[in-house]
């Protein structure tokens, strides 16, 4: 049974600054709730016990969103809002989380070859701490360690992106074997239309075991002159058995503007406490346009 995560949360969210000047991109709320709240969910409701976050400069918010506050839980109580002090409390008790700083931003491959002593031997789960996947029939991490269950090699989430889009993805080259199932061959980082192999892109969750830090420590800085994530699985899965998963459920990409104004507004809908209310507002507005 996998139980342990990494989540990198290191990166420095310049596509929403200046918000994220000081303030880290993975603390976004949507609604009320900051985006890497509910990837740790996402972990816990999969059987995660213990997570790392890999955290950089400017991310003392994220620890401290995790800890306790004893100040505002004796004001909580004090107004006798319990309520909210259980949601408070609850924040803190969802898993052993432990940090762990990137002190330079050498790419995703950097922030997980971090975890390589926190993991040691065993295989586990890597979610992006600012992407939300949510599943129609269960955690998306949940469904991917499925898949390892079965086929005991790495396994990351897919999702078909309009052929135009592929080159913004890492895409899969690789062979079905049962449903939604492909055995990779290959690995492509943000290829072109013509040369993609696919419409399958990596879709911000993975289960990997530990040689991949064997291959991370051996890749040489690719893009951006960083260590890339996708360039040390192209050499792991010439050795080892990877699978990609056409996941059940949706991505939410709130790496842009648009996409983060189309995911409060979703989420919201899903809210019981402000979901008619803006539903009312949506139809006012929509008519006025």
């Amino acid at each position: 049974m996998i139980k342990k995560a990494v989540i990198p949360a290191a990166g420095y969210g310049t596509r929403f600054l200046p918000a994220t000047k000081s303030q880290p991109k993975e603390m976004i709320p949507i609604i009320d709730t900051p985006v890497i709240q509910y990837v740790v969910e996402e972990a816990v409701a999969s059987g995660i016990t213990d997570i790392l976050m890999i955290i950089g400069k400017g991310k003392r918010a994220i620890e401290e969103h995790f800890d306790r506050n004893p100040v505002l839980e004796e004001s909580l109580l004090k107004k006798q809002n319990l309520k909210m002090l259980d949601k408070i409390r609850s924040i803190s008790n969802l898993a052993n989380i432990h940090f762990i700083w990137q002190k330079e931003m050498n790419g995703l491959g950097d922030a997980i070859l971090h975890a390589k002593y926190h993991v040691g031997n065993e295989p586990f789960a890597i979610l992006l701490g600012d992407t939300l996947v949510q599943g129609e029939d269960g955690p998306i991490t949940k469904q991917l360690m499925d898949v390892y269950d079965q086929y005991g090699g790495s396994v990351v989430a897919m999702e078909q992106v309009k052929p135009e889009m592929v080159s913004r993805y890492g895409i899969l080259d690789g062979t079905p074997i049962s449903k939604g199932i492909h055995k990779a061959k290959g690995w492509i980082e943000k290829p072109s239309m013509e040369e993609a192999p696919s419409n399958l892109a990596i879709a911000s969750r993975y289960i990997f075991t530990p040689e991949i830090f064997d291959y991370l420590e051996n890749t040489p800085p690719g893009k951006n002159n960083e260590i890339q994530l996708t360039d040390a699985m192209r050499e792991m899965v010439k050795e080892h058995p990877m699978y990609g998963v056409e996941f059940e459920g949706k991505r939410y990409d709130i790496g842009d503007k648009m996409g983060f104004l189309k995911t409060n507004i979703e989420f919201g809908l899903k809210d019981p406490e402000i979901r008619d209310s803006l539903k009312e507002w949506l139809k006012e507005f929509a008519g006025e346009l």
